[in-house]
């Protein structure tokens, strides 16, 4: 969050979808959780942060292959760095990084569901099975 408005990335090689996630990844063996979203965060964004307490517990599932994640949401400070619409990921991922302000999130397409009331709210949110698209 940034003055009351929440980062998001387009993480869809060469815009195929129109779907805001937020920023973050897969652990490296070994490493922790934060320091993980650390270097997730500044691969997809170029913006370092610290890492605050959890925020949101969510599983996406598709029943139809077996899938199942389980996802951590963390509240970040960004401690320095400003987006920059050149940045790339070196993974070629996140195609574009933006903050939305609450009204803004009522008109975009997010996932998961529960991502605004965890990011705007005061209580850890557990949304347990969403399916993974709809």
């Amino acid at each position: 969050m940034k003055d009351d408005r929440l980062l998001l990335v387009n993480a869809f090689q060469r815009k195929k979808s129109d779907l805001w996630c937020a920023p973050g990844g897969g652990a490296n063996d070994h490493v922790s959780l934060v320091d993980n979203l650390i270097r997730e965060i500044h691969e997809e964004t170029g913006l370092t942060v610290t890492v605050g307490d959890p925020v949101m517990i969510n599983e996406f599932h598709a029943p139809s292959n077996k899938y199942h994640q389980v996802d951590l949401f963390f509240r970040c400070t960004i401690v320095s760095g400003e987006i920059d619409n050149n940045w790339i990921d070196p993974e070629g991922i996140v195609t574009e990084r933006r903050f939305f302000s609450r009204s803004e999130m009522d008109t975009i397409r997010f996932k998961p569901d529960s991502l605004a009331k965890a990011a705007w709210g005061d209580e850890i949110v557990y949304d347990p099975l969403e399916l993974l698209m709809r």
